[in-house]
């Protein structure tokens, strides 16, 4: 026996054995290790796992503070879910901003892609990465044990279809907007590092203030993976069935997105850009009006006042140093 453990003790010390094993090991991992390395360092697949990740992120708080008051009565209240969703966006847009921006709404990803700001070839990208993550006693939909209404939104009684489609556009046209102001750089944008505590805040005002109605999705991405997972999980087709309404926070919310942008950019942005402008010319119009003056007065400072002085076409001041009445810097004078 100890003759057994003599040798096992001389082999494991053994550097030849040690140095060997993890040579090849490393020549073996050393490939992959590479080719994963250079996978991942790839913007695509990096924006792909951000917008993974800060979108599980805000789900599991916003879900969470959902199935806090439906499940328990003394844990949860609406006010705890306007809490969950806004500061779940915040932990999220705190996970990915500087990566991917954070959507974690596809008519947020849309909106950019349809107004110019971001490439179509991202958007499936986006998307792929809000839905894969919900790729996997009696369960209700509906009545006083329903608890499919955890993860997706239910039209209530008291609206027809239309009015929730128009709620959702105008919540969502809301969102977009706000969001549009809150990083405009030219406007008056959060102050830098601010921005995912000001987002959060905006989700939580729309949701004590227009959140009633319809749950206020606003998000496709936060509506239709977790519905598909309730179908999976055993809530069973009833998901899809009821009034007729997991297709409106798909479509509303885009159309809404993309409404809000557009009122943005035509009331807002367009005049915003302007302005730099107007202030950047002035400032070069005032720059260019001080060599001008001195160069205009021909003062005879060497000639005294008894000598007299020749009027002849010879010696009078060339009429070209002063500037044309065209010249930006008259205009402004007059």
């Amino acid at each position: 026996m100890l003759l057994l453990l003599s040798i096992r003790s001389t082999r494991w010390s053994d550097p030849r054995v040690e140095t060997g094993s993890t040579r090849g090991s490393k020549v073996v991992s050393s490939p992959i290790t590479t080719r994963m390395q250079a996978i991942l360092q790839k913007d695509m697949v990096r924006e792909f796992l951000a917008e993974f990740m800060s979108t599980y992120v805000m789900m599991v708080f916003g879900l969470g503070s959902v199935a806090h008051m439906v499940l328990g009565n003394r844990f949860g209240s609406y006010l705890g879910v306007n809490l969950g969703f806004g500061f779940g966006v915040t932990m999220g847009v705190h996970v990915a901003g500087n990566i991917s921006g954070a959507h974690m709404n596809a008519a947020v990803t849309f909106t950019n892609c349809a107004l110019g700001r971001m490439s179509w070839k991202k958007f499936p990208v986006y998307i792929l990465a809000a839905i894969i993550e919900f790729s996997g006693g009696h369960l209700a939909v509906t009545g006083p044990t329903a608890t499919a209404n955890i993860f997706a939104t239910y039209l209530p009684d008291r609206l027809t279809l239309w009015m929730g489609f128009l709620d959702e556009v105008i919540v969502t046209g809301i969102l977009q907007l706000c969001l549009f102001a809150i990083t405009d750089k030219e406007n008056n944008p959060a102050l830098q590092g601010t921005q995912a505590l000001v987002i959060g805040v905006l989700i939580i005002v729309i949701g004590v203030s227009l959140g009633m109605n319809t749950g206020y999705a606003m998000n496709p991405s936060r509506d239709l993976p977790p519905r598909f997972f309730t179908y999976i999980a055993g809530w069973g087709i009833q998901v899809f069935r009821v009034r007729d309404w997991w297709w409106v926070p798909v479509v509303a919310p885009l159309l809404g997105a993309y409404l809000g942008g557009i009122i943005y950019l035509v009331f807002i942005g367009s005049s915003i850009t302007q302005r730099p402008q107007t202030l950047e010319n002035s400032m070069v119009y005032e720059d260019r009006r001080i060599p001008v003056l001195p160069k205009t007065m021909q003062i005879p400072s060497m000639t005294s006042s008894l000598t007299p002085v020749s009027v002849s076409p010879a010696n009078r001041p060339l009429a070209q140093t002063v500037p044309p009445l065209s010249d930006p810097i008259h205009l402004e004078h007059f």
